[in-house]
């Protein structure tokens, strides 16, 4: 038997998926997929053993990489600086079929996903499945405060007393529209729930604006909800931006972070990004029909968030369901929020509130600089 150990350098992704297999975020995966299992999701949603599980987390190797595994008597996963993280329990090594992984994970094997060139990069690399034993914590300089494991959220919602959690999903800043589209979902889930604000801080996709801005935004906001009824906490999860299959994952990890109720936005984790024919990768309910189907097993309730606006003539944000014919509505997409800080132009009073917009404009003026 060799003695040798293959040390691993992670890239941030694969950091991100190691974080949440070795902190229960991914529970009931204790490891990336075997070959078996990976089959199994790619086709059912499903472990092979049964359980729900949406989405291939599968760890990528190169054949001069599985030449050095074959050699070797352990595996151990690193961050670039070395700190050794977890040692992966060798399971079986296999070929991964990239087009149909692309298929059933994203709907299609379109390079307008941002996932897909990602997959499409892996073409002769190999996939190795097996557990993960944990060595290290992943070290977090920004916000270690604000970082709870699963365990450690519960603890701390125990202690609070909060028996109904709703966790809110964002990968953007959160303004005037998300407040209120967060407290009518607080109002649907009862006088007695309280709000987790769970913004991911993995790796998402190239346009979304980065999380440590996002993170002082987010801050920012916490003092305008009522005292004692919102936290925040960060999730280093890597999205792919897989829409349906995404919604039941992020269900499934907020559930494993102590939520009993999930908010789901239309198009939820849909790419900002358009098929090659023009088409949309997927349809605006499509995540919350598929999420509706699964939300009993998951063990957890979904609050279908309404679309919200601002109504010029009342001066109010209301849901679709009170927005009159004759009023005159106002909107700002992510996109156009993105455009109008890049070319300082400012942010309206009715979009979002003074300290966010100061933190956002701040950002975007050093950055022109």
């Amino acid at each position: 038997m060799s003695t040798h150990t293959f040390y691993k350098v992670l890239k941030p992704r694969q950091v991100c998926d190691t974080e949440l297999l070795l902190n229960g975020g991914f529970a009931p995966l204790q490891g990336f997929l075997n070959q078996a299992d990976y089959h199994s999701v790619l086709d059912n949603m499903r472990l092979s053993t049964g359980e729900l599980w949406p989405i291939p987390v599968n760890l990528v190797f190169s054949p001069e990489e599985v030449a050095q595994v074959r050699q070797a008597g352990r595996v151990v996963l690193t961050m670039p600086d070395g700190l050794e993280l977890a040692e992966l329990q060798v399971e079986d090594i296999y070929e991964p079929d990239l087009h149909r992984e692309a298929v059933q994970t994203f709907g299609a094997d379109d390079a307008n996903h941002p996932f897909v060139p990602i997959l499409h990069a892996r073409q002769g690399m190999y996939y190795i499945g097996g557990r993960l034993k944990k060595l290290h914590e992943v070290p977090h300089k920004r916000f270690p405060d604000i970082r709870h494991s699963p365990a450690a959220l519960k603890r701390i919602f125990k202690a609070l007393g909060w028996e109904k959690v709703v966790a809110f999903q964002t990968r953007n800043p959160m303004h005037k529209s998300h407040y209120h589209l967060t407290l009518k979902a607080l109002e649907e889930a009862g006088p007695d729930a309280n709000l987790l604000i769970h913004p991911v801080v993995g790796v998402t996709q190239e346009v979304d604006i980065h999380y440590d801005l996002r993170v002082r935004c987010y801050q920012k906001l916490l003092k305008q909800y009522p005292e004692g009824r919102v936290f925040l906490s960060l999730l280093p999860l890597s999205m792919r931006m897989a829409g349906p299959r995404e919604a039941v994952w992020h269900a499934l990890i907020r559930k494993n972070y102590g939520a009993t109720h999930f908010v789901i936005g239309r198009d939820h984790a849909g790419p900002s990004y358009k098929k090659q024919d023009g088409s949309d990768f997927y349809g605006p309910y499509d995540a919350q029909d598929l999420l509706l189907q699964h939300a009993d097993e998951i063990g957890v309730q979904i609050i279908k968030s309404r679309r919200i606006a601002y109504v010029e003539d009342v001066q109010q944000y209301l849901t679709d369901d009170e927005i009159q014919p004759h009023h005159k509505v106002l909107n700002i997409s992510g996109t156009q929020q993105r455009e109008l800080l890049r070319t300082g132009k400012p942010l309206h009073d009715w979009f979002t509130f003074p300290d966010i917009r100061d933190e956002l404009e701040r950002e975007f003026r050093e950055k022109a600089a």
